[in-house]
């Protein structure tokens, strides 16, 4: 299969502005994203797709690729959606990569490429296994459930699932709860339908996108990681690592 991998990178963060501009190690963070995911070598691609002239010339100064888009996409599958119909080429599988993700791993591009191995995947994304209860309640860390074969039942910012007459304190105990990792996967046609959905109630209610892809009918897979997730979306969570 033909893959390419989007890396969407705005300036206008709400939290952390001009973060993909911003040094880590002597490089740019979206410097650190493109190189680590060309190197990989799962990707017959790898673009940057980004709304800011800024962006743009520091991408092209290191050598990579990218495409201007415009500045009113409400996430990045949205913004990679516009940059596909930019392409004259077409793919398989189109990877859609966090530009806050320095330290992406290697394991987990290949563990969502796999996911693509079973047919009936449209969407691909990543899940990990929770072994803190302050996780499983955060709603800020996002929980998945999924039947025996990998396919997403459900995306919720609550624990799911409720452990009846059970103390909360001991739900770990007695059930295995899994955090949403937000690298996602979407085969090529797939992804020009997701940008053209409404957004959804549960969507609007949880403020999750992939819920509005399940209300349509849209089959997610996940498959599990050991790796976590190092995003980083604050000037703190920049200082925690350098």
């Amino acid at each position: 299969m033909k893959f390419i991998a989007i890396i969407p990178a705005r300036y206008a963060s709400t939290r952390f502005p001009g973060k993909p501009l911003v040094k880590i190690n002597e490089k740019l963070m979206v410097q650190h994203v493109y190189e680590r995911v060309l190197s990989s070598g799962f990707f017959k691609k790898v673009i940057v797709a980004t709304d800011d002239d800024r962006i743009q010339s520091e991408v092209l100064n290191f050598g990579g690729e990218v495409i201007m888009t415009k500045s009113n996409h409400q996430s990045g599958t949205d913004r990679c959606g516009e940059a596909i119909e930019k392409l004259n080429e077409s793919f398989d599988v189109v990877v859609n990569v966090q530009g806050d993700e320095p330290f992406i791993h290697y394991s987990q591009l290949e563990e969502l490429i796999n996911v693509f191995k079973n047919t009936s995947a449209q969407i691909g994304t990543l899940k990990k296994e929770l072994i803190h209860t302050e996780d499983v309640l955060n709603p800020n860390v996002v929980k998945i459930v999924s039947d025996l074969s990998g396919k997403a039942l459900y995306f919720s910012r609550n624990p799911i699932p409720y452990v009846r007459d059970s103390e909360r304190s001991e739900w770990l105990n007695k059930q295995k709860y899994y955090k949403h990792i937000g690298l996602y996967g979407y085969r090529f046609n797939v992804l020009k339908e997701l940008v053209r959905l409404k957004p959804s109630e549960l969507e609007l209610s949880e403020s999750l996108e992939q819920l509005r892809w399940l209300e349509n009918g849209y089959q997610i897979f996940a498959a599990e990681t050991k790796y976590e997730s190092l995003g980083i979306d604050t000037p703190e969570d920049l200082s925690k690592i350098i």
